[in-house]
């Protein structure tokens, strides 16, 4: 096997673990943005509580992908720990290095990726 397709399971479980570090700040940092609107008419005005629970809706949402995220990253480094990482979870094949540079925590290959969008 060449070294050009052997890949640094080390570094990928460094950077895993370095982007569960960012997932779980971002997370912290936004908490107050998610908490329920206040609807009380005297303290704010009607436009302003709607831009309010506009913002909440969007901070809910980034939430729920970072949540995703999360997950994506902890079956990586669970993957990582079972000696699967870089194979796909769907055929057991190895995954492409440049797919894994760009997106440590992806389970599958191209090939496997593409079926189950298409």
């Amino acid at each position: 096997m060449s070294n050009k397709n052997k890949i640094d399971v080390k570094g990928f479980k460094k950077r895993l673990m370095s982007m569960r570090i960012e997932v779980k700040a971002l997370s912290e940092a936004t908490a107050e943005a998610r908490q329920p609107v206040e609807l009380d008419q005297t303290a704010v005005g009607r436009l302003s509580r709607m831009d309010a629970l506009q913002s909440q809706a969007m901070q809910l949402e980034t939430e729920r992908r970072r949540t995703v995220e999360k997950i994506r990253i902890e079956s990586a480094l669970q993957r990582i720990d079972e000696g699967e990482f870089g194979y796909c979870v769907s055929c057991g094949i190895k995954i492409e290095p440049k797919r894994l540079d760009n997106d440590p925590t992806t389970p599958t290959c191209f090939d496997c990726a593409e079926m189950s969008e298409g």
